[in-house]
């Protein structure tokens, strides 16, 4: 096991953006920023012994200043939607930027905490990245401290360890929104990677603007039933409300026995390279998205992302959970401390 580190780049005003490599004996790699605690890279062997990295990204630093599809990027202070840009904790009402439609989403596009430099300190298999937010930053209260260790064991575990620290009650809800494909970051489409979900129910929208209506509802007899494994691409274009308000698969999925321990939420495979990934988190839900919107040039070695090129697994409570009674609570606070885990295994 390694870490080392090298210059990546730096930022419009000149502070040095570096990449932080974690290495293990399987010959596997995973590659961080400091800047937006971006995960860049993730070389994994495939079955001919060939190294692929299954993470699309840039190769430019400039690319992530822009980066409007959130690639790799660590998101908070909340991700996700929050319906009509504010919300309330013990009757105080808190307002957020609207930038999806009337709605907030992902905290902020341009200030958000994937556009910010993080303190990283480096450990044998592991990086902690922390970052300061003050009261009121962003719309959201409360003098906060979040951390983000990133770790890379031996048997190809991807481990982000997410703690937040608060001197006030607030909305914390972080992911990690890297897009995945196991045949390789400049391979094409995602849609015939294999899906199996350890999810029995899901949360519909509304419409096309992706808030969830607050219903808790089975997947049974529907495109989004993956208990048995399909490819992801099997249902995708089906005759279903759902599906064509977002484009595909953008939902909230529930995830199965959620009791706070680490509970195995999906498993996909690549039928090219034949990588195959288990994931792993002690949150309540995730979002499947299948990269609906995702269009954008000079990706890795000049690749041009397009539509359903990749896909994510986002782990997190769900969306617009705290105007959601039925929902999980995702207030934290002087005694309730944020602090979750999420995996990602590669064989």
């Amino acid at each position: 096991m390694a870490v080392s580190r090298e210059r990546f780049g730096e930022t419009k005003n000149g502070t040095p953006i570096y990449e932080y490599h974690l290495t293990n004996d399987n010959g596997a790699e995973v590659t961080v920023l400091n800047y937006g605690c971006i995960i860049r890279n993730i070389i994994v062997p495939a079955k001919d012994g060939r190294k692929i990295d299954v993470a699309l990204g840039y190769d430019a630093p400039e690319e992530y200043f822009i980066n409007s599809c959130f690639l790799g990027a660590t998101v908070g202070p909340s991700a996700n939607r929050i319906a009509k840009a504010k919300y309330s904790i013990d009757g105080k009402e808190y307002i957020l930027p609207i930038n999806d439609g009337p709605n907030n989403l992902h905290s902020d596009m341009n200030n958000g905490f994937h556009k910010r430099i993080w303190d990283a300190e480096e450990a044998d298999n592991s990086v902690r990245f922390t970052l300061k937010a003050e009261d009121g930053d962003l719309g959201f209260p409360g003098n906060r401290v979040f951390e983000v260790t990133v770790s890379l064991s031996d048997d190809n575990a991807l481990e982000l360890h997410y703690r937040g620290t608060s001197d006030e009650k607030t909305l914390m809800n972080l992911t990690n929104h890297s897009y995945f494909n196991l045949s390789g970051c400049n391979y094409g489409s995602c849609l015939d990677h294999v899906l199996k979900l350890y999810s029995s129910a899901y949360t519909p929208v509304i419409d096309s603007e992706a808030i969830p209506t607050g219903e808790i509802a089975s997947v049974e007899g529907t495109p989004f039933d993956f208990r048995q494994e399909k490819p992801i691409g099997r249902d995708i274009d089906a005759d279903n409300e759902q599906l064509k308000f977002v484009g595909g698969y953008d939902h909230n999925f529930v995830v199965d026995g959620c009791d706070g321990t680490l509970r195995t939420f999906a498993e996909v495979s690549s039928p090219v390279t034949g990588i195959t990934m288990k994931c792993s988190t002690t949150l309540p839900g995730f979002q499947l998205y299948t990269g609906n919107f995702l269009e954008h040039g000079n990706g890795k070695e000049g690749t041009v992302y397009r539509h359903r090129d990749g896909f994510c697994l986002e782990t997190q409570f769900y969306p617009d959970s705290i105007n959601k009674e039925s929902f999980p609570d995702c207030v934290f606070g002087p005694d309730k401390v944020y602090d979750h885990v999420t995996v990602y295994q590669f064989s």
